[in-house]
């Protein structure tokens, strides 16, 4: 199953998950399984909670920890997954704001992710038992994920580990199964409520993100797999009181994740990812680590 990734993603950028990579989203598993994720990321380079920022050369570094939590449900027969996952992080570094240097160290709570997912065909809500015997072939689901603005977030600076904004990304997505091997596709677009109080109470808006996502998955095993994956996002163009900026994004992405099981219950998984291009000069370098366990579902 594919949300310990996502949430690996999501703690890696804080507040920015419109550009986490996510392999194995719309995957199978027994309804009622519960999953507890412990786990933590490093990214260096650009601005990974906010590619938009108004800042020029940032070398920002974030160290981030989490815990999520994930449960699968039946619904209408169908297998469907609620996610919810809290980080904290810690940022140091530099960047250029309108030709001066500024520099910035901040640590706390990041703005808190919730998910609903949802298989709309090619996975059934099956037991652990009836898991064994499931081949999966095709299967197209749809998602929806809300991001909450609980971070900690300060005015008087520019460059804040929480987004003090709502962000609302729906998304479709579509695996197929090859032998070992599956192929998948999602896209999505991810929509900003208004930030009002941005540096010294200036109002800042947000057009929409748009992204697409493929992904080369290899499974070993049930439980051990290696993803080669690469994403686009284009859109994001802001604007501070009522000033449009120069910051449309479009931005190349490529990933790699492996998944190994250590356990019945327990797995890891380590996931690397690095920006190609940047129309915005906004690269970051990303790599993550995560312990998941799970119980229920008669297991």
């Amino acid at each position: 199953m594919g949300c310990l990734f996502w949430l690996l993603g999501l703690a890696g950028c804080p507040s920015a998950s419109a550009q986490s990579i996510e392999p194995r989203n719309y995957s199978n598993a027994p309804i009622d399984v519960n999953f507890l994720i412990l786990g933590g990321a490093h990214s260096k380079g650009g601005a990974a909670f906010d590619p938009a920022l108004p800042v020029k050369n940032p070398q920002l570094a974030v160290w981030s920890s989490f815990v999520a939590y994930a449960r699968v449900f039946d619904l209408a027969g169908q297998s469907g997954r609620v996610d919810v996952v809290a980080p904290y992080a810690w940022l140091s570094g530099t960047a250029d704001y309108q030709g001066r240097p500024v520099e910035r160290q901040q640590q706390g709570l990041t703005d808190s992710i919730f998910r609903v997912s949802y298989n709309l065909i090619g996975a059934p809500a099956v037991s652990a038992a009836e898991f064994r015997n499931y081949k999966p072939d095709l299967i197209v689901g749809a998602s929806l994920e809300v991001t909450a603005p609980s971070g900690v977030y300060d005015n008087r600076r520019i460059v804040n580990i929480g987004s003090n904004r709502w962000t609302i990304k729906p998304e479709v997505g579509m695996s197929k199964t090859l032998g070992p091997c599956s192929l998948e596709l999602a896209g999505a677009v991810t929509f900003y409520t208004a930030n009002n109080d941005f540096y010294g109470g200036a109002t800042r808006t947000q057009d929409p993100l748009y992204s697409v996502q493929v992904h080369g998955v290899y499974n070993f095993s049930l439980a051990s797999w290696l993803s080669l994956s690469a994403t686009y996002f284009q859109g994001g163009r802001t604007t501070i009181g009522g000033k449009p900026g120069d910051d449309l994004q479009e931005n190349w992405r490529l990933g790699a994740t492996l998944a190994v099981p250590l356990s019945r219950y327990q797995s890891i998984k380590l996931a690397v990812s690095n920006g190609v291009y940047a129309r915005t000069g906004n690269n970051m370098s990303l790599v993550s680590l995560g312990l998941q366990t799970r119980w229920g579902a008669g297991m």
